[in-house]
């Protein structure tokens, strides 16, 4: 028998890389492990293989349309300053962020 991939509702995917965890990706997109774990019946948590295609719940709304993607040394409060907002603001948009934890390539919604 072959693979089988459960349909992903929002079209949004995640390819498993060396040292990922569902908690690490579930930090970087935005999501919780029991998300991702609701979505992906029948992934082991605890043996992903590098290249597997995990789906991924869709991206919370924001209302600017507007993102910063964390690089490397950024935090809340560079990038607040960078875009001329406070860290108060961006965790209003942003409530599923960590604001100790940013993950490179993270998404974080800026407002209009």
């Amino acid at each position: 028998m072959g693979l089988f991939q459960v349909p992903c509702p929002s079209g949004r995917y995640w390819r498993v890389e060396a040292g990922d965890t569902l908690y690490l990706i579930a930090l970087r997109t935005g999501t919780t492990v029991a998300e991702l774990e609701r979505l992906n019946p029948g992934v082991d948590p605890y043996n992903l293989q590098i290249g597997q295609v995990l789906c991924l719940p869709p991206e919370p709304p924001c209302p600017s349309g507007v993102y910063w993607q964390v690089a490397p040394g950024d935090t809340l409060y560079s990038i607040a300053r960078a875009t001329g907002t406070t860290v108060e603001k961006l965790l209003e948009l942003n409530p599923h962020v960590d604001p100790y934890n940013l993950q490179v390539g993270q998404n974080i919604c800026l407002p209009g």
